[in-house]
Order: C-alpha cells, then sequence, then structure tokens
C-alpha cells in the first residue's frame, strides 16, 4: 500500500484575527506547519493549535517565514543570508519551547512563503536556512519543494527530509510554483485538486502547468489553510486518496 503524508500551514491568525479553520484541518491532515510568529501567528495562537495537534495525533512543524506581517510573509524581503538563518532559527525556537509545553515536539521544519519561494531558487540561501535548523536539532525533518533548490540542500546536508508537492498550487516547468499575481496559480475545485494528486501519485512525479512530467521523490501533500476552500479541499483529498488505496500517515 502506498503512503503519503497529508499537511497543511496554520497557526496564521493573530490576537483576535482569525485565518482560516485550523480545528477542523487538524481533524483532516496528518502533519501540521504551524506560524511562528513572524510573517503570522502569535504565542497564544501557537500554544493553542499546538495543544490541538498534539490531542489529535498530529505531527507538529515549526513554519518560519519573514517578519512581514502586514504582506503575510509573501514579499521577498532583501535580508543577508546570515540575517535570514537567524531569523528561521529564533523562530525554531520559540516552536520547540512551545511543542515542549503543550506536550509535543517539532518534528519537521518547512519554510513559508517567499522566503520558502527564495530558497527554491537559491540552493546557498537554502543550505543557509537548513544548516542553522540542523544545528539547533539535527534530526529534524526538512520539508522540501520536490525537485528545486532546496532539496538539492538538503541532499548536500545529508540530513532527514521529505519532498513536497501541493495540492491547490500550480507549477512551472523547472518545479517551482507559479507566483499567485497569475491566474490559475492557486486551485480552488476540490475534486480537481483531489484528481490532479493521484495523477501525481500514479506518475511519480509533478505534473506542471503545461503538462510536463518532473519525476520526483513524494513523501508529503500540502493543503494552505489559509484558502476559503481549505477544509473541503482536504477532505476531498483525503477521501480520494482513501479509495484509491493510499495511506495516510504522518512523518
Amino acid at each position: 500500500m502506498r503512503k503519503v503524508d497529508l499537511n497543511a500551514d496554520m497557526g496564521e491568525g493573530f490576537g483576535r484575527w482569525k485565518m482560516g479553520d485550523d480545528a477542523a484541518l487538524l481533524d483532516i491532515i496528518t502533519s501540521a506547519n504551524i506560524a511562528c510568529g513572524f510573517h503570522a501567528g502569535d504565542p497564544d495562537v501557537m500554544d493553542r493549535t499546538m495543544r490541538t495537534a498534539v490531542e489529535k495525533g498530529v505531527g507538529i512543524g515549526a513554519h518560519p517565514g519573514f517578519a512581514d506581517l502586514k504582506g503575510f510573509g509573501r514579499r521577498r524581503l532583501p535580508l543577508s543570508h546570515e540575517e535570514i538563518a537567524n531569523a528561521v532559527v529564533y523562530q525554531l525556537g520559540a516552536a520547540q519551547a512551545v511543542a515542549r509545553r503543550a506536550g509535543g515536539s517539532v518534528r519537521h521544519l518547512k519554510l513559508h512563503g517567499a522566503l520558502g519561494n527564495m530558497t527554491s531558487e537559491d540552493v546557498t540561501l537554502a543550505r543557509a536556512c537548513y544548516a542553522a535548523a540542523l544545528e539547533v536539532a539535527p534530526d529534524i525533518v526538512i520539508m522540501v519543494l520536490a525537485e528545486t533548490a532546496q532539496q538539492q540542500a538538503v541532499r548536500d546536508l545529508n540530513c532527514n527530509w521529505a519532498g513536497e508537492i501541493f495540492a491547490d498550487r500550480a507549477y512551472n516547468d523547472d518545479a517551482t510554483l507559479v507566483d499567485r499575481s497569475k491566474p490559475g496559480a492557486v486551485l480552488h475545485d476540490a475534486k480537481e485538486a483531489a484528481a490532479r494528486i493521484l495523477r501525481m501519485l500514479d506518475a511519480g512525479a509533478i505534473i506542471a502547468e503545461s503538462g510536463k512530467q518532473i519525476p520526483c521523490r513524494i513523501d508529503t501533500i500540502c493543503m494552505h489553510g489559509d484558502t476559503p476552500d481549505a477544509v473541503n479541499m482536504a477532505r476531498a483529498v483525503r477521501a480520494e486518496l482513501s479509495a484509491a488505496g493510499v495511506e495516510l500517515v504522518k512523518l
């Protein structure tokens, strides 16, 4: 039987402002990428999200991004590699502390938004971020955008890693994600997304917007928790995978 992890980004509310239905998603997914307070989230949201994840047996991951609340971490900031690596470690440390207090532990790390996109293109930046995180947590699983510079970086570092594909994002021919500003970059039809994921699993490859197949290792599938249809999308993908005999297991 094929096995795969189903993850979602979450914990992205702040104060009285709520983002996404994390409680519902935590009934569906197997791993949670939890914002660490820079691009979104705060200590209370982190604590609440992590405690719910522990209660429901969902794996906890740190989801660090740029310190850009207004831009939700989706704007590229002109920072040095050292500044960015320090920011990743800072957020990882916060996630580890909150998770420990909630009765869990941080099992994986996934970079958010613009930082994730930048490291998918720049292997030197990716290595700087991941090497810094590994100094703090040597056994952590690094979740990477499959077949991008992120994957090259974790192979160079010889660390634990998981290849990720997206259920609700379109791909360029180089395995990077289509820019959100372009039409069709984000998929909103749950049935379409679920069928597309099954095609990718069957092919063992990313299927780009052009139809090009990019062979890759698929360990985990991402659902974005901040889209209006996130819960319906996640349910549909899980149902299709289960019907096709795919077992969902956390990293």
